[in-house]
């Protein structure tokens, strides 16, 4: 018993660490950026964690959460249902999804698809708030990645207008890895380029979601406003 409680102790004391670490660098990394302290979300990628871990996570401060895989997070979001957790889906979206996806979480960050967006903002209806989503965007157009490609995005907005229970907030991408800084800085920009232009259109956007464990001093310096971090937080993911 002893055993197994110090190995608790450890994982709890290693995900706090963790979480205080990346916190401290993003800080660093809005200084270094000359923006203001906090307009960076921290997003703890919590797929495949268990829910004990999730709730160290939350005891060090923690409250944003991603979930790709949609029948696993339904029971850890129904377990932890008296947490004050925000709960962000960054999976693949498919119709048959829409309701669960609709009735359980606050964000949705992999929208592509229109057909589905319009059976999420049906089955949306009941609940008082609105679903916040950002458009994924296939920035490298990689034909094995989901997402819009850059040129018809603008046109995929239009067709949001009519939504009545979703706030499409801005725009997501899973860019192709690159080892050094510049090479991601210059991907993350040309989406926040993206951005920028349709915020100058009109378009009511606030949130560019790009950054990960390997890449999110480059994307926070292009002008992330939610990273999303699992290994980093929680080490390496069970298989």
């Amino acid at each position: 018993m002893a055993q197994y409680l110090n190995q608790v102790q450890f994982i709890m004391n290693e995900i706090e660490n963790n979480i205080l670490n990346i916190k401290k660098n993003i800080i660093k990394a809005e200084l270094n950026s000359s923006r203001k302290e906090n307009s960076v979300i921290l997003m703890a990628v919590s797929k495949t964690q268990s829910v004990e871990k999730i709730k160290h996570a939350y005891n060090a401060g923690q409250k944003d959460f991603g979930e790709n895989y949609l029948q696993e997070a339904v029971k850890k979001i129904l377990e932890l249902k008296n947490f004050d957790i925000i709960w962000h889906y960054i999976g693949k979206i498919q119709g048959n999804k829409a309701k669960l996806i609709a009735d359980n979480f606050d964000w949705v960050h992999s929208a592509d698809k229109i057909s589905t967006l319009i059976k999420i903002d049906n089955y949306r209806n009941k609940l008082e708030k609105n679903l916040n989503v950002c458009i994924q965007v296939n920035i490298d157009n990689e034909e094995s990645k989901s997402g819009i490609e850059i040129k018809n995005i603008e046109e995929f907005l239009e067709s949001t207008h009519n939504l009545q229970n979703i706030n499409i907030r801005g725009l997501m991408a899973i860019p192709q890895y690159q080892e050094s800084f510049e090479d991601q800085f210059n991907t993350f920009k040309r989406l926040q380029d993206l951005f920028n232009n349709l915020v100058k259109k009109g378009y009511k956007l606030d949130t560019l979601s790009i950054g990960m464990s390997s890449d999110y001093h480059a994307a926070i310096e292009a002008g992330s406003t939610i990273i999303r971090i699992g290994t980093a937080i929680f080490g390496e993911r069970i298989k």
